[in-house]
């Protein structure tokens, strides 16, 4: 994961509606799709692209994919955010 990757995909507002769809549980592909007025092959191409930046992680349980959030990720961003408050003590 690279944090060009990461902010390149948060970059698309409908990524980032996923993920707060995301941040509740976990949720299948259909349960995703049907919250976007877009193809199912669209909504694909954003779960991939957050897949790629490991923004999410896919479990297979029998006949279906569920995506979830992966929170170490997000984790790691904020500790390199939180690089640039300043220092109440200088």
């Amino acid at each position: 994961m690279g944090f060009a990757e990461t902010f390149k995909a948060l970059a698309d507002p409908n990524r980032r509606e996923i993920l707060m769809m995301l941040k509740n549980g976990r949720k299948s592909a259909g349960e995703i799709a049907s919250a976007f007025e877009m193809t199912n092959a669209t909504v694909s191409y954003h779960l991939s692209q957050l897949k790629k930046a490991d923004l999410i992680y896919e479990t297979k349980n029998k006949n279906y994919i569920y995506y979830e959030l992966n929170i170490s990720v997000f984790e790691e961003i904020m500790l390199w955010i939180a690089q640039f408050k300043e220092d109440g003590n200088e």
